[in-house]
């Protein structure tokens, strides 16, 4: 059989580096998923919508689009060595799907008030440090973890006041959340137009200097 008929063997074939995986940017599904889910708690929370059952679509929201989605969408992040988009996503839908299993039984546990609002105190801090980290990613998430943590704030006081809800602290937290929401919603659109498009057209403002990144590429988280 001559030489150049004959079969490599595996450790003989070509060396050439296997093509990279091309991955889809999964920050566009988990800043949607926040922003809906976020707009419809912050309508509630403002009293701008007073029906008794807007409860089961937003908990409907909070544990598939906001809850399991976005936990996906942090898995990929962390797929693609994305460590603050991970931490962001894997955490927000933890808190919706906390949010889920929590509110459910709140009615059969009696005062709750200070333990609600140390909850959200605490995602008050964490949205704050990670806005700090913002400050390297994008112009559009900046704002929206800027604005989140003013609606933590304002709904944690609200938690810790006693008496008939909503409180006015609750509603002006409220009005924040809509404007968070409509951060994120900007967020996960640009991310989906702009890579659909292949380039620019609703600029987010990347934070990342030095990094070069081909034309066309701004990407969000």
């Amino acid at each position: 059989m001559n030489e150049d008929t004959r079969s490599l063997h595996p450790e003989q074939q070509s060396a050439e580096s296997p093509r990279p995986a091309i991955w889809g940017d999964p920050a566009a599904l988990g800043l949607a998923g926040f922003a809906l889910t976020t707009l419809m708690l912050s309508i509630s929370n403002t009293n701008l919508l007073k029906e008794a059952g807007a409860i089961v679509p937003l908990l409907g929201l909070a544990a598939f689009y906001g809850g399991l989605a976005q936990f996906v969408a942090g898995l990929f992040e962390f797929r693609r060595g994305n460590t603050f988009g991970a931490t962001m996503f894997c955490s927000y839908a933890a808190f919706w799907l906390s949010y889920w299993w929590i509110v459910p039984r709140l009615a059969f546990a009696g005062d709750t008030h200070n333990a609600v609002g140390l909850f959200l105190l605490g995602w008050m801090i964490f949205t704050a440090f990670m806005a700090v980290a913002a400050l390297r990613v994008s112009l559009a998430v900046l704002a929206m973890l800027a604005l989140l943590t003013l609606t933590y704030l304002f709904l944690a006081i609200g938690a810790f006041q006693t008496g008939a809800q909503p409180h006015a602290m609750t509603q002006v937290g409220g009005w924040f959340g809509i404007l968070t929401g409509l951060a994120a919603w900007y967020a996960a659109a640009a991310t989906v137009i702009n890579d659909t498009h292949g380039r620019t057209l609703l600029p987010a403002g990347p934070r990342r200097p030095g990094v070069a990144r081909p034309a066309g590429d701004e990407r969000v988280v």
